[in-house]
């Protein structure tokens, strides 16, 4: 194949699902601090589907290609790559694009050795996910140990991430909200939730309310936006900290919304995202992500939970499957 390679490209350069193909595309080259690897699996984001349909602001450096985690094995390295990779090694790591591809060029300050323990499937699955869950709990969030937390979208792969580190950072209890009571109970029974509300029967800011003795919780992760917007509001504790990291619910409130809460309840509302920072910033997030996390991957105290796995071949079943939104975990790619 030379300087070729194969990649998923879009028809028209955005479109829907049917758009999706695999194309023979520019294989990259290393620049600097960049290795080469050659791609075994692919996770699936939600940000892949918004940027399929020309609705996501990719990052100036960011190739055209889809996707931004992957495992695989390093090919080749630029002339200032670090120095504790070698060509061969079996890495996983985030990108800022490009991982629906045979290779990718990616900076080794996000790169992680893949433990033996994983395979490349859940190893594909680990970079976005769990790194978007520490930042938005700890740097964003500012959880402490005895804080109470809410995760929306409570079986999205970030939140599945944000449960299990909840629980190990000791939060006085953990909630939840999604769409169906198979996926509350996943939650709770599977990963240690505290308690679950399903947003389609129920009010889940007066049930968490309630949970709560009237005190509502210090810290709400959000991916939903303006639908949640009040109830969030309304479901934070005085203090309370919450972190819009989507907006799948809109964007514009709806007329009547109140933000008296703000004042009187010393509200924080912070957006945040994870592409768009710098190589740096990722870096330390990668640090802490090896440092505290990849130990429980290794002895199985945290779980990768896997939807489905599809050969990247059905990259176009794949990107249907996401969109309908009743997966559990995370929805992988793999290259043969």
């Amino acid at each position: 194949m030379g300087d070729k390679m194969r990649a998923v490209d879009i028809k028209g350069g955005k479109g829907n699902a049917e758009s999706l193909f695999i194309a023979e595309i520019q294989k990259p080259r290393p620049k600097d601090s960049d290795a080469v690897v050659k791609v075994k699996a692919f996770g699936l984001n939600r940000m892949d589907t918004l940027q399929r349909e020309g609705h996501y602001p990719v990052p100036p450096q960011a190739p055209k290609t889809l996707g931004v985690e992957f495992s695989g094995t390093i090919e080749s390295f630029g002339s200032n790559a670090e120095s504790n990779f070698k060509v061969g090694d079996e890495v996983f790591g985030l990108a800022y694009g490009g991982a629906y591809a045979e290779y990718i060029a990616v900076s080794t300050h996000m790169l992680m050795h893949k433990p033996e323990e994983l395979s490349w499937v859940e190893a594909a699955g680990v970079p976005e996910t769990w790194i978007t869950a520490t930042q938005a709990m700890y740097l964003v969030g500012e959880f402490a140990e005895g804080k109470s937390i809410l995760w929306h979208a409570g079986a999205s792969s970030v939140s599945i991430a944000g449960i299990q580190l909840s629980r190990t950072g000791k939060a006085s209890a953990i909630y939840v909200t999604a769409g169906s009571q198979e996926k509350i109970d996943f939650c709770v029974r599977e990963l240690g939730a505290t308690a679950g509300y399903n947003y389609n029967t129920e009010d889940w800011s007066k049930e968490v309310l309630k949970a709560t003795n009237g005190k509502g919780v210090d810290i709400i992760i959000d991916f939903i936006g303006a639908n949640y917007f009040q109830g969030n509001l309304n479901a934070a504790a005085r203090d309370g900290h919450i972190v819009n990291l989507g907006q799948m619910g809109g964007s514009k409130l709806p007329e009547g919304v109140d933000i008296s809460s703000f004042i009187y309840k010393r509200l924080r509302f912070e957006g945040s995202s994870l592409r768009s920072r710098d190589a740096q910033y990722q870096g330390k997030l990668r640090d802490t992500l090896e440092e505290h996390a990849v130990p429980k991957f290794k002895d199985g105290y945290y779980k990768i939970f896997v939807e489905k796995v599809f050969p990247w071949e059905k990259i176009v079943e794949a990107h249907k499957l996401m969109e309908k939104n009743v997966s559990k975990g995370k929805i992988i790619c793999t290259i043969s």
